[in-house]
């Protein structure tokens, strides 16, 4: 039998809200100082929001007090320089897929490389914890029950890069756990998972999912109780949309009553830093959630 692999699944676009493509698509530009980036200082990796480009890394980043985030380097290869129709300045894009970044600006001399990448924070995502290389990467969403045992179970699986804890498909706008959990915000906890797709893939990840909580639990998991512990698919496009519908079909066609919904994916906002990689930290094992074969 042949190695099996994944190196050609289709990485769609994702699916971008109205203001992320005015600055993405339509290059428009973000207010300055109020971009989710522009004060981050985290280690990790910021991919394109359109297409799961690596572009820079938090190595690279600097404060230049100029309103947006600001990098005196890209990852090799991935960002391209286009002169801006204004005549004046440099444009940047992802060399990936052509979405509109910001423009690189040279002879400042604010850091030794003389270069400063002035990115809008809408046209990228972070990954935590992670120096990723140049590539593409996928991004999966998923809400089963309490996040600390999706997350532990996810981290584990080959071609994983990445899985943080938070909470999204609400309407409160970076709500607290504890906020969370008063039923009212309307968030599920979740887990945004970044990953290799030449060694893994979104269908791979998701039947995992559906095999390590109960798919079939109605507002709860477990002994945990709440809309917040909902079991839920966000799908950042259409391909994840009917790949998730596919899944669920197989699962109802065995006789199972299922819960999960499935949902186009919004904002996402991580968790405070006590819950990540919770039972890793704490030496302890899921108390609700256990792998069961499904598939």
């Amino acid at each position: 039998m042949s190695e099996v692999t994944y190196s050609q699944e289709k990485l769609q676009y994702n699916d971008l809200s109205k203001e992320e493509s005015n600055v993405i698509n339509n290059k428009g530009t973000e207010r300055a100082f109020t971009g989710k980036y522009y004060k981050t200082t985290d280690k990790g990796t910021y991919l394109c929001r359109k297409c799961g480009a690596a572009l820079y890394h938090s190595t690279d980043k600097f404060k230049s007090d100029c309103g947006w985030p600001s990098f005196d380097d890209e990852i090799k290869g991935a960002v391209n320089r286009f002169p801006d129709p204004d005549g004046m300045r440099t444009e940047i894009e992802c060399a990936s897929c052509g979405a509109h970044l910001g423009h690189v600006f040279t002879g400042e001399m604010l850091t030794p490389k003389n270069t400063r990448y002035c990115v809008n924070s809408i046209s990228m995502d972070f990954v935590p914890g992670v120096l990723l290389p140049a590539g593409r990467y996928g991004t999966a969403i998923f809400a089963g029950g309490c996040f600390w045992g999706v997350e532990y179970f996810m981290q584990q699986q080959p071609g994983v890069l990445s899985v943080v804890s938070g909470f999204t498909g609400g309407h409160v706008k970076n709500p607290s756990y504890r906020e969370v959990c008063t039923g009212t915000t309307g968030h599920a906890e979740a887990v945004k998972i970044i990953y290799d797709a030449d060694k893994t893939s979104y269908d791979k990840l998701l039947k995992y999912f559906l095999e390590i909580h109960d798919p079939t639990e109605v507002g709860h998991q477990g002994p945990d109780y709440g809309d917040q512990y909902r079991s839920e698919i966000f799908y950042m496009n259409d391909d994840q949309k009917k790949i998730a519908e596919k899944d669920l079909d197989i699962l109802r066609a065995k006789g199972l009553k299922i819960a999960t919904t499935v949902a186009q994916a919004s904002e996402f906002y991580t968790a405070e830093d006590y819950h990540q990689d919770y039972y890793f930290k704490n030496g302890k094992l899921p108390y609700c959630h256990a792998y069961t074969q499904r598939f």
